[in-house]
């Protein structure tokens, strides 16, 4: 029975992979990119379900063209986050990432980006999990620098 449960459940985790983008601010220190989702009324990091066969890495670039317009560079893995949505478990694998080309766009999916230093981003997120990762980014980037 119990690995019954197991197999079940692991036909219903949702995968899937986002990018924490992020910037030198003018201050010197980092900005992160927020996106705004008008369906869920809600302020998070471009991410979203991995395709049929798709690789984590692939799909988390993907999702942040496709929300943002912007081609990303990945870096430095971040912690997985794992959440219930409506009643299914999820598991996101994030980067932080670094924009190399393209420009935002408002689409179906995402109306509105913003770059915030850390602190106001943290504060604007609708989700805590989403400002575990702002922490992470910002151990990350500090132990780069030392």
């Amino acid at each position: 029975m119990a690995e019954e449960s197991l197999k079940q459940g692991t036909k219903d985790l949702i995968r899937a992979a986002g990018v924490v983008l992020w910037r030198r601010g003018r201050s010197g220190g980092p900005e992160l990119a927020l996106i705004h989702r008008p369906k869920w009324c809600d302020w998070t990091f471009p991410k979203g379900k991995l395709e049929v066969g798709e690789r984590h890495r692939d799909a988390a670039r993907r999702e942040a063209l496709e929300e943002t317009g912007l081609l990303v560079e990945l870096g430095a893995k971040l912690p997985t986050q794992r959440y219930e949505v409506r009643g299914r478990p999820k598991r996101v694998r994030y980067w932080a990432a670094v924009r190399v080309g393209g420009s935002f766009a408002p689409n179906r999916e995402v109306d509105r980006l913003v770059w915030l230093p850390a602190a106001q981003a943290r504060a604007r997120l609708s989700y805590g999990h989403d400002q575990e990762l702002v922490d992470a980014l910002l151990d990350r980037l500090a132990a780069e620098d030392d």
